[in-house]
């Protein structure tokens, strides 16, 4: 057994040139984890995000820290009281949020937050699905409650949480609107979208109206006017806008400090949202082993496609991480570390 790895570190906050891909050691799994050997782990707009420094806020890493929040591989060892796994299981996981540590050749996570893969898909496209699977799951599931009959309007229908959201709406029953350009409106379509607004000639807020639930991904101005087409008592959730005090209580389980924080930065979407007599939202989601294995089971069933965008080798992590901050991506971008 090696005792150093290859992993993609955070050495300061800032830009791309912040990270360095460097020799570190392999960690040894504690109680309750697993060490998994990575064969792919996913991107995500929350990696540079952290690497930015958008989130001290809320969570401050000890650095230097290896980043990467979702992956797929085999387990490799398991600590102390592990019982659900064993060596040689293929798995994927959205790491723990303090730990992070994916983009790297293992990793140790919680065994509550793993689930065996879903058994059609190999490591990449596997990899591509904990941290936006989960996300669209929790969101319509937990927050938007869809079901059938309702009229859902998610714009970003393209993107990594965008594809399964679309296809998550559809399953729960409800009737689904999106945004694309025209070169997207055949892949969303396909997902189950079944109006679909272009971006490049239309104002969404001009051709949608009295929808029961927003899930915006996109944020900024798109967020701003989403509320014209929410109904009345209907529900805008964002996981591109800003916090509001519930996700300090009830998301990051934290005080009233961080809650004051967010009700003045959220003001002025919530002063939006009232004037519509609708509610704002917005969603931290959590790692969940039960969650992933429901997706796992979706997947297996035929009834959820995962959406691969590119995969790359590991040594390109940083041309990864520049596609994936251009806004281009289609579904989700994947790095490779077994070939």
């Amino acid at each position: 057994m090696t005792t150093t790895m290859r992993a993609h570190v955070l050495m300061r906050y800032g830009g791309p040139e912040a990270t360095e891909l460097r020799e570190v050691p392999v960690p040894t799994p504690g109680p309750g984890e697993l060490r998994i050997r990575v064969h792919a782990a996913g991107l995500n707009p929350v990696d540079y995000k952290i690497r930015e420094g958008q989130l001290k806020v809320i969570r401050r890493y000890p650095l230097p820290i290896v980043l990467g929040n979702e992956l797929a591989g085999v387990v490799d060892a398991c600590g102390p009281g592990v019982t659900r796994f064993a060596s040689g299981d293929r798995v994927f996981a959205r790491v723990d949020k303090d730990a992070m540590g994916a983009f790297a050749d293992y990793a140790c996570v919680a065994e509550a937050l793993v689930a065996k893969m879903p058994a059609r898909l190999d490591f990449a496209t596997a990899a591509a699905v904990p941290l936006a699977g989960l996300t669209a799951l929790q969101g319509l599931r937990d927050e938007l409650h869809a079901a059938p009959g309702q009229r859902l309007f998610i714009p970003g229908g393209a993107g990594g949480v965008g594809t399964f959201a679309l296809q998550l709406a559809r399953q729960f029953g409800a009737t689904v609107a999106t945004t694309a350009s025209p070169r997207g409106e055949a892949l969303v379509r396909r997902l189950g979208a079944d109006v679909v607004v272009d971006y490049t000639a239309q104002r969404f807020e001009e051709v949608l109206s009295n929808y029961d639930g927003v899930f915006d991904l996109v944020g900024g101005d798109t967020l701003t006017r989403a509320f014209a087409v929410v109904k009345p008592g209907g529900m805008v959730l964002s996981i591109a806008g800003l916090p509001e005090p519930l996700t300090a209580r009830k998301d990051l389980g934290r005080g009233p400090g961080l809650a004051a924080l967010f009700w003045v930065a959220s003001l002025g979407l919530r002063l939006r949202a009232r004037r519509r007599s609708a509610r704002y939202r917005y969603l931290f989601m959590h790692p969940s082993g039960a969650d992933l294995a429901d997706l796992a089971r979706r997947i297996d069933d035929g009834a959820l496609e995962v959406v691969i965008d590119r995969v790359v080798p590991f040594a390109q992590i940083g041309e990864a991480f520049a596609h994936l901050e251009s806004g281009r991506a289609k579904g989700k971008i994947v790095v490779r570390m077994v070939d």
